[in-house]
């Protein structure tokens, strides 16, 4: 006897429910993809790399605000030497560049004389890009030289005497040089050299040279450590860790520089962390899709099965006589049909006609994109 009607009912009714509430299928196996996991962990490490980052930029506004204002007068000495240890360890001085024996001269410009003069070379080329295919514009620096003498920061009244020692200037993080002469050397190009060129994949374009200085009687702020020695001021690189300032921008203007970086890094920050956390979630979205699915259709498995022992009991048909290669839709015909690209041999050919259009794998659910013939031998 043919059971067709009823389990094709009973499949078209499970088929609605289960597309009302799942409009998209997992993949077979529901873990995230390789390009997922890597999605995540670098945008993680990116996330903690710029929070680092972050956090060193805002504690350094944070000290740079606390830093304690030193005006250049007579009473400085005063105030260090009531100082612990004849110490201020985070101070601002705001001053004038001023030599105390020699001075440097431009080599490019007249009269230009001043404390710190720094001499590059870059070398400008253009370099193919194997991924891009297009010419990629690059630099590197071939050749630097800085040279120092020593200096002090004086009063901008000129009726005060009282100067400030700068020590190991070129340690600043913020030393902010005027650039007072640049120029740009082509590359004398031939045929020869043009064709060498483009088969190595890199084409010169010539020398970038620039001289940059700190000039005499600039207006500089110095943030660092306040000592003195030996009834002689000095400023320092400072201890536990805090950044020292050489910068010719005033002080409100360097606090607000820093605040900005601060900025830039928070947004990075708050991007990648995004980023991360969305990454994460959709996994874990997919995850808990995934296994819903299976649940759904292990219970609509069960359902059939439950559905199939009842019509049989209705029909008086043992179970152990219908064969184990029987229609799981009709019972009585031999399954006849390979369903791809799920794989799954669970139907005849009649079974498979009367399927609901989109037809769907009765096990999987599955689309069924095509079915090739079984034959028994």
């Amino acid at each position: 006897m043919w059971i067709h009607t009823p389990a094709l009912v009973f499949f078209d009714r499970l088929f609605v429910v289960s597309d009302r509430t799942e409009d998209h299928r997992m993949d077979t196996s529901g873990k995230p993809s390789t390009a997922q996991f890597l999605l995540l962990a670098t945008s993680s490490a990116l996330t903690a790399v710029f929070y680092s980052v972050y956090r060193r930029r805002t504690t350094t506004v944070a000290r740079l605000k606390g830093a304690k204002k030193v005006s250049i007068d007579q009473d400085m000495k005063n105030i260090l030497t009531e100082a612990p240890g004849k110490c201020v360890p985070y101070a601002v001085i705001e001053g004038v560049v001023r030599s105390v024996k020699e001075t440097l001269n431009s080599q490019f410009v007249d009269n230009c004389k001043g404390v710190i003069e720094r001499l590059t070379l870059k070398e400008k080329k253009m370099v193919w890009n194997r991924t891009t295919h297009l010419w990629n514009e690059s630099e590197k620096v071939i050749h630097q030289r800085t040279n120092t003498v020593p200096f002090d920061l004086v009063s901008h009244d000129e009726a005060v005497a009282a100067t400030i020692r700068v020590i190991r200037p070129l340690d600043s993080s913020e030393l902010d040089l005027e650039t007072t002469y640049e120029n740009f050397h082509p590359t004398a190009q031939s045929l020869t050299n043009v064709i060498g060129h483009f088969i190595s994949g890199e084409r010169p374009k010539g020398i970038h040279e620039t001289e940059e200085m700190l000039r005499l009687g600039e207006s500089v702020t110095g943030v660092g450590e306040l000592v003195l020695d030996n009834n002689l001021v000095k400023l320092q690189p400072p201890k536990q860790g805090l950044r020292y300032f050489l910068s010719r921008l005033d002080y409100d203007s360097l606090v607000e520089k820093q605040q900005s970086s601060v900025r830039f890094w928070r947004i990075l920050t708050m991007m990648f962390g995004v980023v991360a956390s969305s990454t994460l979630f959709f996994i874990l979205w997919k995850q808990w899709a995934y296994h819903r699915q299976r649940r759904k259709e292990k219970n609509v498995l069960e359902e059939f099965k439950e559905q199939q022992r009842k019509r049989m009991r209705e029909l008086n048909v043992e179970e152990a006589s219908v064969s184990a290669s029987a229609c799981t839709v009709c019972l009585s015909h031999e399954r006849s049909c390979v369903f791809l690209e799920c794989g799954h041999v669970c139907a005849c050919d009649r079974c498979y006609q009367a399927l609901p259009e989109p037809k769907k794998c009765p096990i999987c659910r599955a689309t069924i994109e095509r079915v090739v013939p079984l034959y028994n031998s």
